[in-house]
């Protein structure tokens, strides 16, 4: 069992930056890939769209060609907590951010995840 709790979202004008953070408890936190999913204003839960994952090592990171080369995710496994910074913010960036893990492989799809945490709201203005 994992409990995920994010961290990091607020209001940014557009071109500025943010960091969130994902807390992870509960055992066995380094054999968990970890993904970053966000649902934009007015859509529903199932629509929500995947933004970047690591591998449980850290290793390797997958980004949507939306979001490569703006945004960077990390990980410390010694912390159980998993970054997202986030630069050169849109306004189309705007959405609530959700961490969320999946137990060794990494993965794209929403459905491939089992837990799932309670989201941070991003706002950028224009």
């Amino acid at each position: 069992q994992v409990q995920l709790a994010e961290s990091g979202g607020g209001l940014v004008q557009a071109g500025g930056s943010l960091r969130l953070s994902c807390a992870a408890s509960g055992r066995a936190f380094s054999s968990y890939a970890m993904a970053w999913f966000r649902q934009a204003p007015g859509k529903e839960r199932e629509a929500r769209e995947f933004v970047a994952a690591i591998s449980w090592s850290g290793g390797r990171t997958y980004y949507a060609d939306s979001v490569k080369g703006r945004f960077t995710m990390s990980r410390d496994n010694a912390k159980n907590t998993v970054y997202l910074l986030m630069n050169s913010l849109k306004p189309e960036d705007t959405a609530v951010y959700y961490c969320a893990a999946r137990f060794q492989l990494t993965a794209q799809a929403m459905g491939e995840y089992d837990y799932w945490g309670q989201g941070t709201q991003v706002t950028v203005s224009s």
